[in-house]
């Protein structure tokens, strides 16, 4: 039923609404300025914080998006209507900036909102959604994150197709990231509209509040892949809050989700243990496969969870996270998994680089409470 409505959703859409297709074959990853900075975002943090990715390998793991949140804005628009940047935030304006980014390799995304106002209350594009899209073409904008404040009456769906559409008449792809926080179920209707779409309201760093926005996404994996991907929000990664073990969990988690790697820390002070689990290349390689299937929790138990996704190759991966107060030794019953087809498969652990065993051996492993054991399974010969 829920495929038959996502179809009569999609068929109703005009072919003009459609997004540019093939810019996001696999989850964006990138950096944003609002989880460590909110609304004290600058010109001067852009530069150093992508400096900062190039020195500490962020760049070349994969994060290429540099995304500048609210507040950037002037707080009104020019005598010609347009966008403007506030003058002392950056100086030299998002065409400067996003030069800037571009000479060093990176993506320049930006935010704009569907209503009148944004939600820290700087001008949106409601009403202006061709001009706007045309001013952020002309400044090198490749992704555009549009919120969902100040929005009236306004019918979701047929909001972010028009803003779709400009984008499109404006003629430069950009990935289109929908941020109305799942209120409307955007995984029903916006695959045509745009590259990935909240399935939730904003995240903070609290395991807790990571939890709470883990379990929405139960029942959504059908929905995601390549070019339309559900979006459980930004990582909390490296902000206090966080236990490194909960740190370590939650990008575990958000990867087996598939989920866009947005970081959201202050990458120019983390220390070598946050840095060493946002550039781990073995678990960025679990959302970034080829194969674009979002993960799903195959089991849940008293203080364990178990989720599982499908890989290229006829490979898996496997997520067991601590729900527990405590550390607990966990395991798999790997014989009760019937996805599992292969005679045996070998067991990889991606935070230490090291085989474990095989799926036809018992394995267990202490996790500490709130942490996570993040496996490959690769088929024996």
């Amino acid at each position: 039923m829920k495929k038959l409505l996502l179809f009569l959703l999609g068929a109703a859409i005009p072919a003009l609404a459609q997004k540019f297709d093939g810019l996001a074959s696999t989850p964006p990853m990138g950096w944003s300025t609002w989880n460590a900075f909110g609304v004290n975002c600058n010109e001067s943090l852009v530069k150093e914080s992508a400096e900062a990715m190039i020195a500490n390998g962020m760049r070349d793991s994969g994060y290429a998006y540099l995304v500048v949140d609210d507040a950037w804005l002037a707080k009104t628009r020019d005598a010609g209507g347009n966008l403007v940047a506030d003058r002392v935030k950056f100086p030299h304006g998002m065409k400067a900036l996003g030069d800037f980014l571009h000479a060093n390799r990176f993506k320049f995304g930006i935010y704009s909102c569907a209503g009148s106002l944004t939600c820290a209350g700087y001008p949106g594009s409601r009403g202006h959604e061709f001009q706007d899209a045309r001013t952020f073409a002309s400044w090198g904008v490749d992704y555009l994150k549009y919120d969902w404040c100040n929005h009236g009456t306004a019918n979701a769906p047929e909001t972010y197709r028009i803003m779709s559409r400009a984008i499109r008449a404006a003629g430069r792809p950009m990935i289109f990231s929908l941020c109305e926080r799942g209120k409307n179920s955007p995984w029903l209707w916006a695959t045509p509209v745009g590259n990935l779409w909240r399935t939730a309201e904003d995240i903070y760093p609290s395991y807790d509040r990571m939890k709470i926005i883990l379990d929405l996404q139960v029942g959504l994996d059908e929905f995601a892949g390549p070019d339309h991907w559900n979006d459980p929000d930004r990582l909390e990664v490296g902000n206090r809050g966080l236990t490194m073990a909960e740190a370590r969990a939650h990008f575990s988690l958000w990867c087996l989700l598939a989920a866009p790697l947005i970081a959201g820390n202050d990458v120019r002070s983390m220390t070598p243990e946050i840095s060493a689990i946002l550039t781990n290349r073995d678990v960025i390689g679990i959302d970034q496969d080829a194969l674009g299937r979002e993960g799903f929790r195959y089991r849940i138990d008293p203080e364990k969870e178990i989720w599982i996704k499908p890989l290229s190759h006829r490979e898996w991966a496997a997520c067991i996270l601590n729900t527990g107060p405590r550390p607990a030794d966990l395991s798999v019953d790997w014989e009760s998994c019937t996805f599992l087809t292969e005679r045996y498969y070998h067991i990889i652990n991606l935070w230490t680089g090291h085989e474990v065993g095989r799926t036809v051996d018992h394995i267990s492993e202490q996790v500490d409470s709130h942490g996570a054991l993040l496996y490959r399974l690769r088929p024996g010969w």
